[in-house]
C-alpha cells in the first residue's frame, strides 16, 4: 500500500478509537483552560490589588509554577500525592495539572491586560463615586479580558497541544492511542501525521474562533495603549 491508501487503512480501521481519543483530547483542554481561568483570574486579581503580603504569596507560587516543567508538576500531583492520602485517577490529575500550570500563566496575561486599561478610566469611575471594588468588577475587568483574547487563545492552543503529558500517565488521549496503534500496525509515521493534522485543524479553528470573538466583543474607537 502507498502511503495514503494506509493513511485511509488507519482511519478506517481505528476511526473510532481516534475519534474517542481525540474527544478526550479536546475535553481535557477545555477542562484545563476553563480551570485555568477560574484561578488566573482571581490570581491576578490578587495580584494586582491585594496587600503586599498575598502579592508575594501568589508571585511566589506563579514562579513556582513557570519555572518548573508541567510533566513534573503532573508526576508530583500523580505519584507524590497519594503518599499523603490523596490518590487522583489520571484523568483528574491531568486535568488539575493542566490548570494549575495555566492559572499561573493566564494571571500574567490578565495582569498585563488590567495594566493596559488606561489610568484615567479607573480615575473617572472614582471620580463618579464608583467604589474601588465595582470599579475594578465593572470598568477593568470587562476591558482587560478583551485585551486578553489574544493571550487567551494562545494559551488554549498550548494546552491544546501540551494536553499531551497525560500520555505519560496512560490516559487515553489522540498521542497516547497514536503510540498503541503505531506498534500494532507498524505505521508510525503514518498515524502519526493523523494526530498532526488533528492538532493542526483544531487550532486553526480556535485561532479564526478567537478572532471573531475579538471583533465581536471590541469597543469602536477605543485605542489600548500596552497591548499584549
Amino acid at each position: 500500500m502507498g502511503f495514503a491508501e494506509e493513511i485511509v487503512y488507519l482511519v478506517s480501521t481505528y476511526g473510532v478509537s481516534l475519534f474517542n481519543a481525540m474527544l478526550l483530547t479536546l475535553e481535557i483542554t477545555s477542562i484545563g483552560f476553563t480551570l485555568g481561568v477560574l484561578l488566573g483570574l482571581p490570581i491576578s486579581l490578587g495580584r494586582v490589588y491585594g496587600p503586599l503580603p498575598l502579592k508575594a504569596l501568589l508571585a511566589a507560587y506563579i514562579e513556582l509554577i513557570r519555572g518548573t516543567p508541567m510533566i513534573v508538576q503532573l508526576f508530583f500531583i500523580y505519584y507524590a500525592l497519594p503518599l499523603v492520602g490523596i490518590k487522583l485517577d489520571a484523568f483528574t490529575a491531568s486535568i488539575i495539572a493542566i490548570g494549575l500550570n495555566s492559572a499561573a500563566y493566564q494571571a500574567e496575561y490578565f495582569r498585563m491586560a488590567f495594566g493596559a486599561v488606561p489610568r484615567e478610566q479607573w480615575e473617572a469611575a472614582l471620580s463618579i463615586g464608583l467604589s474601588k471594588w465595582n470599579t475594578i468588577t465593572n470598568v477593568i475587568i470587562p476591558q482587560g479580558v478583551r485585551i486578553a483574547i489574544p493571550a487567551l487563545t494562545n494559551e488554549l492552543i498550548y494546552l491544546l497541544k501540551y494536553s499531551s503529558i497525560a500520555y505519560f500517565v496512560t490516559v487515553p488521549e489522540i498521542v497516547y492511542v497514536s503510540k498503541v496503534i503505531g506498534a500494532k500496525t507498524l505505521l508510525h509515521i503514518q498515524i502519526y501525521t493523523i494526530t498532526a493534522v488533528f492538532y493542526i485543524l483544531v487550532a486553526v479553528v480556535l485561532t479564526k474562533s478567537a478572532k471573531k470573538l475579538e471583533e465581536r466583543v471590541s469597543i469602536p474607537g477605543l485605542v489600548v495603549k500596552g497591548r499584549i
